[in-house]
């Protein structure tokens, strides 16, 4: 079938963490005999921060590292009947402009044949209803939801049988083990400081057990504030700015450990949605330690990572993993394993195709469920 994916971003990952698993399940739906095209638009915020940061080369690889995949840029005079002419499915990353969501639905609406689904990986639909209810989702055919909790809201909203758990996975084509890598830091951490989410947490579980064991370790990432830059400086830790996604797999490889340390609203609100860096670190196999949060969903078996309650577990936690081989050795194992057999790219985009087989099958599918909107 031909796919047609919307995206606000494919080839810039800033402050796009969505960017590696979007990337990679279009990679697989094409490994799997789909044609796929991906629209992004030439402005969008992701892109141009990109650019400003690092310049357009940072930019110009990623077409050559996702072969088959065509990317084609957008602006206000995007023909709609062009871009959309031949699609079998059409996909809706809910990081598009309403505007988008709204006009691509409306083609839906007039008839256009093709499955259309709408891919939510935010927890606004709970910490800002209002910004999920200006999408005008009345079209669409089906929800893709980023964790069983999540599908439950859009049940509550109308949804029924037209909303689906889609986990994010691993892109193992890209993330896997570099075992060649010198490892230079303890303890490498990827992320963006944000806009305060997780700031108490993030000095409570990564900066002071660093600054307390004496590591050597390094972040990576965006928006770090002048305050957050001198903390972590302060405690002796390398920020390492922007790194683009597919350079993660090299920075995990050149340390001994990793933390993971969710945002408050998945942790108080969003059980079950790991984020992608947890994937992400188990599928490139360096042993991982995580902050609270509730794997509702059973996602990973005992033994993948460890988790722990507060900062001083963090610390203990940290020197075990460092001190015993075994330990960590274990650990690695289990994550690979339960990457490769349960969460890849593979799997998701089998499980999409599954989906929309479904959808068609369905006596129904030619009515779509409507959005009620969030104060239903």
């Amino acid at each position: 079938m031909k796919c047609v994916l919307f995206y606000h971003a494919f080839t810039s990952c800033w402050n796009n963490g969505n960017a590696h698993f979007l990337r990679g399940y279009a990679r697989e739906l094409h490994a799997l005999g789909h044609e796929v095209v991906v629209f992004e638009p030439v402005d969008g915020w992701s892109r141009l921060n990109a650019i400003r940061e690092s310049g357009s080369q940072a930019l110009q690889t990623i077409g050559q590292l996702f072969p088959g995949v065509s990317i084609r840029r957008y602006d206000a005079s995007l023909d709609l009947d062009e871009a959309l002419d031949g699609a079998d499915l059409v996909i809706v990353h809910e990081w598009n402009s309403p505007d988008v969501i709204e006009k691509i639905g409306a083609k839906r609406t007039q008839g256009a044949p093709f499955t259309l689904l709408f891919h939510d990986t935010h927890h606004r639909a709970i910490t800002a209803p209002d910004e999920l209810a200006q999408f005008d989702l009345d079209a669409f055919d089906g929800v893709l939801a980023f964790g069983e909790v999540l599908r439950q809201i859009y049940m509550k909203l109308g949804w029924a049988d037209r909303a689906y758990t889609w986990h994010e996975a691993a892109d193992t084509a890209m993330y896997h083990p570099l075992p060649h890598v010198q490892r230079t830091d303890d303890l490498v951490w990827i992320g963006n400081w944000g806009d305060g989410e997780r700031s108490a947490e993030l000095n409570e579980f990564l900066i002071e057990p660093v600054a307390d064991l004496g590591l050597r370790a390094s972040v990576y990432g965006v928006r770090y504030s002048d305050v957050a830059l001198q903390t972590i400086r302060a405690a002796g830790i390398r920020h390492g700015g922007w790194l683009p996604a597919h350079w993660a797999p090299v920075a995990f490889a050149g340390a001994r450990a990793t933390v993971h340390v969710p945002r408050g609203p998945y942790v108080r609100s969003l059980p079950g949605i790991p984020t992608i860096r947890v994937f992400e670190a188990l599928a490139c196999g360096i042993p991982l330690i995580s902050a609270p949060w509730s794997d509702a969903e059973s996602l990973f078996p005992e033994g993948a990572y460890l988790q722990v309650a507060d900062g001083a577990e963090m610390k203990r936690a940290l020197r075990a993993v460092l001190d015993d081989r075994e330990l960590s050795a274990a650990m690695v194992a289990t994550g690979l394993q339960t990457i490769r057999e349960r969460h890849t790219c593979r799997h998701r985009a089998q499980q999409l195709v599954t989906i929309v087989d479904g959808i068609r099958a369905s006596e129904t599918s030619s009515r779509p469920l409507r959005y009620v909107g969030a104060s239903a």
